[in-house]
């Protein structure tokens, strides 16, 4: 069973001249770490709210196609329904937080699930720990870096206990050591929890180190899915869809083009350096 599968999925808002999502076929496999890129426009959002049910039914727009969440039909069942299966953190994660403590915050959604006393304070106290804010109980989230009200939106999505983790624009606003920290921590949750992440972006400078897959979006249309290794090593590709070129597959491409026979597939430094020194040593051997 995938984690997500749609179908010939096409979604229009009102008044609007060409659709958000357009025929759009695509799957997400449990337990992998899926990044979507697009520049603004592309349906990342829009895909984002059909992961939990958001669209169709607190959103209004037209949905024709099959969209299966954990192999339930999404327009079958409530959000709330949707929501123990699926958590979702959108761009900006203030909005998403309004109560007056952090403890508060993280519990709000099972309380609404009448959840025990004690399993609530098991639940809130271990989503804490997940996300290093474990100590942070009582602090209003408004005292919060940008980086922690990040956090405390994943530990809030967290406490409902969901499969899959989608986060919508993730690193908004994050500096680079706070875009390294929450991408090392969406890399435990699938390693120490098997939880399926799901990140939509434009930017996969650091992301591309986590991901598994990529998928490649433009105005709607899904242009292709690969590993980042098929994917974001060739500059053009990302381009084509208005969105920055990885800088190590950038430089590649300058070595590219005065070294005619290099052709690095690798995403890292480390592994262009030695790709590189292996060519240059070949050249020479074959003087």
């Amino acid at each position: 069973m995938k984690a997500l599968n749609m179908c010939d999925v096409t979604v229009r808002y009102p008044d609007t001249d060409r659709a958000a999502l357009d025929e759009v076929t695509f799957e997400i496999d449990r337990g992998e770490i899926m990044l979507i890129l697009g520049a603004r426009g592309a349906g990342k959002s829009t895909l984002c709210m059909l992961t939990n049910g958001l669209i169709p039914h607190a959103v209004s727009c037209s949905l024709t196609g099959k969209v299966e969440i954990f192999g339930r039909e999404v327009s079958e069942h409530t959000v709330a329904e949707h929501s123990v299966k699926v958590g979702i953190v959108f761009q900006e994660p203030e909005n998403q937080l309004f109560c007056m403590s952090v403890e508060e915050e993280v519990a709000f959604g099972p309380e609404n699930l009448a959840v025990e006393r004690d399993e609530l304070v098991d639940r809130v106290e271990r989503a804490l720990e997940i996300v290093g804010l474990k100590g942070y109980n009582e602090k209003p989230p408004s005292s919060l870096s940008g980086g922690q009200r990040q956090r405390l939106a994943i530990a809030a999505a967290l406490s409902m206990q969901p499969e899959m983790l989608v986060l919508d624009e993730p690193t908004y606003a994050l500096d680079p050591v706070g875009r390294i920290e929450l991408y090392t921590l969406l890399a435990d949750l699938k390693r120490k929890h098997d939880m399926t992440v799901v990140i939509a972006g434009r930017d996969a400078e650091e992301a591309a180190d986590y991901a598994d897959r990529v998928a490649l979006f433009k105005r709607g249309r899904l242009v292709r899915v690969g590993t980042p290794e098929e994917l974001l090593t060739v500059p053009d590709e990302l381009r084509n869809i208005g969105v920055p070129p990885l800088q190590v597959s950038e430089i590649s491409e300058a070595i590219r083009l005065k070294i005619h026979e290099f052709e690095c597939r690798d995403i890292t430094v480390e592994g262009l350096v030695s790709h590189a020194a292996r060519t240059i040593e070949n050249r020479r051997a074959a003087r």
